[in-house]
């Protein structure tokens, strides 16, 4: 890595070390270390009352803590600290006599603590624990790893995960602190949080109070969010906005994060500590003709026309403004003042995009926090969608502002610093997204991350700098469990989270919620849910995205994406989905009953639901195609898809009332089916949520089986593998895919269906007695799949065309099998082998990763859809010359010769560098590089949202091609060159002409050693 780098992580450790941490410990051995509880007593909690309110505050949820997990709770005293037992005495550094007086008499050093940023302390002293902090959040952070480490999880209350129990707790008495967190502000933005959270949370805790809107969320809500952030090590909200007002929802909300120490924000749109919705609660906006003039009078709470513009109505706006700043001074709430300006409901501004109107809206903010409050309050400046355009014109906040650049919504970061140029002395910061509301589709169902690209994107976020505030926008909260906490965690200590971490993380988050036993298990099959859910957003699951000649993207939302002919796609995306849904189940028996809430809330109902939905498009989309075939077999089809949805609703119901006693009634409402169902929902239902006037509707089935009126004589139908038609009715003999002894593919197949209600028998005659076909023929009651295979050891060398003939219910269908043998001398035996017309390779089975100095490409796990990703690193690393970069290098035998197609799946990332595109470049053999621009090549535009966009986002894959010329059969080898840092290579796919359109691309190919 860059010396840049290896300095930050230096400083990183060397802070710890000054703290004195050390590996987090466990728990002592009973008798031994501090008594949290023994023998029936727990020890008195101390605690002065002079500290800060949030540490006034979080003793009581350590004496519940230990109450949860003994089953006997301890005292809380304020000031007086007891003659006998054991204490654990609770202070801020500097706000507590007690803890003062410690490192006054010299029984306590605060080296590497005092003056820190949240920092934590623990240390047994004169028989005493002592927690404290270099602030009330340093100490909210140790008191709550003492949480942790007796086995209260931080989702005890949010996923009712059981507490540990045990009647003794012991703890280490050495010298421990989790040093100081990496990134200052870490937080989250509650988003999008109708259905779910909007249906519940105010039926769970009461309306909120402001009159007329109670859907609001109130202050009891908020605890029990404040009190989990904490736990989590977070510091700083976006509170809900969709229709709600964090002030006005309860007048003491604010004064509630106040209580419990945490930092107050609003979003990207929402600016001076106002959220949107305390605008459009109380003003209409004028209306005005093309002329701009106003034709219906708008209005205001401050005298202006009700319009949310700078331009036309500034006075009010500033007006609004102001008051949130009072109310921010008059409450004194901590908090991060959001500057800057968009339009209202997620938009861009009304008024244009003007590099000087924003200077003058900041400096129009910037006023009225020096008049009313102070320019030493934290500032951020989010660089969200269109607002980035400011910052590449070259528009700079004040030096004092955070900057925070952000994703495309999708978990690819836009933009990173120049580091070619100064950095910005207010720092700079991320927006991050686990949930989304817009094109090409929301997602906001079950949790989508995939951890290996999250790491990913926030290990170069980084390393160029991004240390001062992370917002992560997890929709409800709940249901993004694992990859929030991921998010919180890597926030706090990069260094302590490298790739090879990553199944390490997975299991300590299992065992800490479920145990040791079956953590491993359990990891497992989150892991698997994690890489297997990221290949595409279950609510675009009916939706296929094309390509045209012309360049035009056309959208189907009543089609599956997957191939349902090619490589059996569907069938085996599916069957990874079953087989990762019965894991889970056999986990949930083998838990203790106690745990069985938690494991359906965490882990078993987006696995089971998210495998019941994906038998549920496979029998939808079969039974559309086997209805257009005439295939009697589409009616039972029809059935299983209505079953399946049945099962959906019971799971949702299940989580509903099922489970923790019905705690969570109307919390699983979140409609993910029925998308793009214009018709019923209108001209947004390609993108938004089935929802009218705002109100999410119910799924259905979309699009809607058929079903078939069957005539009583049978008739036959033959369908072949590879092909969506169905004869006798289409012209041309069937032709089955080409036939390889190297080919990795399925196994090639002949479907023999009845057109009618009356069954037939089938026979099935083969031209050559090498081609061999199992079974050879039967009863057809619906329908017959036979599978042909070859035997090798008789068949000819060369290529070969050998019928096979089907015959029954009155008719006969004759099919062809190519059989293609060509000869493999010893020496070609190197690499991947062409079969079926191409050659696909995973990224990560290079033969070999040849490095340019300090930079090569680094093998990511499960990045890419159908494997690893490899990427260059250090991701700081400066762009190359074409040829002069690290390269990967590909062995493969070819028989085909002549132009063919090099195909490079790669990750959808954006344009993070300076220039004009991210770049890649491919040779074949001793040719030249032939450069490829990713972001030209594709066109997407993560600023202007394009369809380009959509596509690569929603097929989570950059697919762009080179055209090369092979000379003569044989060895050959395919190189990928870096050119720029943050490219991601996921699978590379050589078309020699045989290539079928699927979502994955071909199985991997055969490869020798």
């Amino acid at each position: 890595m860059p010396s840049e780098v290896h300095r930050r992580a230096f400083l990183q450790l060397l802070a710890l070390a000054g703290a004195g941490s050390v590996a987090l410990p466990g728990l002592a051995e009973a008798g031994t270390g501090f008594p949290l509880a023994s023998r029936g007593k727990a020890a008195t909690i101390v605690v002065s009352s002079d500290d800060r309110p949030g540490v006034r505050r979080v003793v009581g949820d350590l004496a519940a803590d230990v109450e949860r997990v003994t089953g006997i709770r301890p005292a809380v005293s304020f000031d007086v600290v007891p003659k006998h037992g054991p204490v654990v005495l609770v202070g801020t550094l500097g706000h507590s006599p007690l803890v003062d007086g410690l490192v006054a008499a010299g029984k306590l050093d605060v080296t590497g603590v005092a003056g820190k940023w949240e920092t934590s302390l623990s240390q047994v002293v004169d028989g005493r624990l002592v927690l404290t902090g270099s602030d009330q959040r340093g100490v909210i952070y140790g008191v709550y790893e003492i949480s942790r480490r007796i086995g209260v999880s931080p989702w005890y209350w949010w996923a009712d995960v059981p507490p540990r129990r045990s009647a003794e707790l012991h703890l280490p008495g050495e010298r421990f602190s989790l040093g100081t967190p990496h990134v200052k502000y870490r937080g989250f933005f509650i988003n999008d949080e109708n259905p779910a959270l909007g249906t519940w949370a105010p039926a769970y805790f009461g309306p909120g109070k402001a009159p007329g809107y109670p859907g609001g969320f109130n202050h009891l809500f908020f605890a029990k969010i404040f009190e989990t952030m904490l736990r989590l090590r977070a510091n700083y909200l976006w509170p809900a906005v969709w229709g709600r007002a964090f002030a006005e929802d309860d007048p003491v909300n604010h004064a509630t994060a106040k209580e419990y120490g945490v930092v107050m924000g609003t979003s990207h749109e929402a600016p001076m500590m106002r959220g949107i919705e305390e605008w459009n609660r109380h003003a209409v906006a004028a209306v005005r003709d093309g002329a701009g003039n106003i034709t219906t009078p708008g209005h205001d709470p401050y005298g202006g026309t009700g319009e949310w513009s700078f331009r036309r109505n500034g006075d009010a706006i500033k007006a609004y403004w102001t008051d949130g700043i009072r109310r921010m001074a008059r409450e004194d709430f901590e908090g991060v003042v959001t500057l800057g300006m968009r339009g209202n409901g997620d938009v861009s501004l009304p008024d244009g995009d003007g590099i000087e109107l924003m200077r003058e809206i900041i400096a129009a903010e910037r006023d009225i926090l020096a008049r009313e409050l102070s320019t030493d309050v934290p500032q951020v400046w989010t660089l969200y969608k269109e607002v980035q355009r400011y910052w590449a014109q070259g528009l700079r906040p004040p030096d004092d502002v955070i900057v925070v650049f952000t994703d495309d919504n999708w978990g690819n970061v836009r933009k990173h610093p120049d580091l070619s140029l100064p950095p910005h002395p207010g720092g700079y910061g991320l927006y991050y997204h686990f949930d989304y509301v817009g094109g090409g589709r929301n997602y906001k169902w079950v949790d989508t991350a995939l951890l290996a690209n999250t790491w990913e994107q926030l290990h170069q976020a980084s390393a160029y700098g991004n240390d001062r505030l992370w917002v992560a926008n997890v929709g409800d909260m709940k249901g993004n469990e694992l990859p929030l906490q991921f998010f919180l965690d890597y926030a706090w200590n990069p260094a302590a989270l490298p790739a090879e971490r990553l199944s390490t993380w997975e299991r300590e988050f299992v065992a800490a919620n479920f145990g040791s036993a079956l953590a491993s298990d359990i990891a497992s099959v989150l892991h698997d849910y994690g890489r297997l859910q990221s290949r595409r957003k279950p609510e675009l699951l009916n939706r296929r995205i094309t390509l045209q000649p012309d360049g035009t993207i056309v959208y189907d939302d009543q089609a599956t994406p997957f191939s349902l002919v090619n490589y059996r796609e569907l069938d085996r995306v599916t069957t990874e989905w079953q087989d990762l849904a019965a894991r889970a189940s056999k986990l949930s028996a083998r838990l203790p009953s106690a745990y069985r809430d938690a494991f359906y809330e965490l882990v078993s109902y987006a696995v089971t639901a998210s495998a019941n939905l994906y038998a549920l498009r496979r029998a939808e989309f079969t039974n559309l195609l086997y209805a257009a075939q005439g295939r009697a077999s589409a009616n039972g089809l029809a059935a299983v898809t209505e079953a399946r949805f049945t099962d959906d609703l019971a799971l949702a119901d299940k989580y509903n009332t099922g489970i923790a006693g019905g705690k969570w009634n109307g919390f699983q409402t979140q409609p993910h089916i029925d998308y793009g169902d214009v018709a019923r929902y209108g001209p947004n239902a390609p993108w938004q949520q089935p929802e009218l006037n705002n109100v999410a509707l119910p799924d259905v089935i979309f699009p809607a089986v058929r079903r078939l009126d069957l005539p009583a004589a049978a008739g036959l139908g033959v369908a072949v593998d590879g092909s969506e038609q169905w004869w006798p009715a289409a012209p041309g003999r069937p032709v089955l895919p080409e036939f390889s002894p190297y080919q990795s593919a399925p196994a090639q197949y002949i479907d023999v269906f009845n057109r009618g209600r009356t069954p037939f028998r089938c026979t099935v005659s083969s031209g050559a007695p090498w081609v061999q076909v199992e079974p050879r023929g039967g009863r057809v009651e619906e329908e017959l799949r036979m599978t042909v295979r070859i035997d090798w050891s008789r068949a000819p060398q060369g290529t070969t065309t050998v019928p096979i003939t089907v015959a029954g219910a009155g008719g006969s269908v004759a099919v062809d099998a190519v059989v293609r043998n060509p000869a493999l001398p010893a020496a070609w035996r190197r690499g991947f082998v062409e079969a079926g017309g191409y050659v696909s390779m995973e990224a990560e089975h290079c033969s070999a990763n040849v490095g340019a100095g300090s930079v090569s490409w680094r093998r990511i796990p499960d990045l890419g859809r159908t494997g690893a990703g490899m990427t260059p690193f250090p991701v700081t690393a400066a762009s190359r010359a074409v040829g002069a970069g690290p390269r990967l290098e590909y062995r493969m035998t070819l028989f085909t010769t002549g132009p063919v197609t090099v195909w490079a799946y790669l990750s959808p990332r954006s344009n993070v560098l300076p220039g004009d595109g991210l770049r890649y470049a491919v040779s074949l053999d001793d040719a030249a590089p032939q450069v490829v621009n990713i972001t030209k090549a594709t066109g997407a535009d993560d600023m202007t949202m394009n369809r380009q966009w959509e596509r690569t986002t929603s097929d989570n894959v950059n697919l762009t091609s080179t055209r090369h010329v092979v000379d003569a059969p044989g060895p050959h080898v395919l190189k990928v060159w870096m050119v720029d840092p943050a490219v991601v290579v996921q699978k590379l796919v050589v078309d020699t002409g045989g290539l079928r359109p699927s979502y994955f691309g071909p199985p991997e190919s055969t490869r020798w050693p």
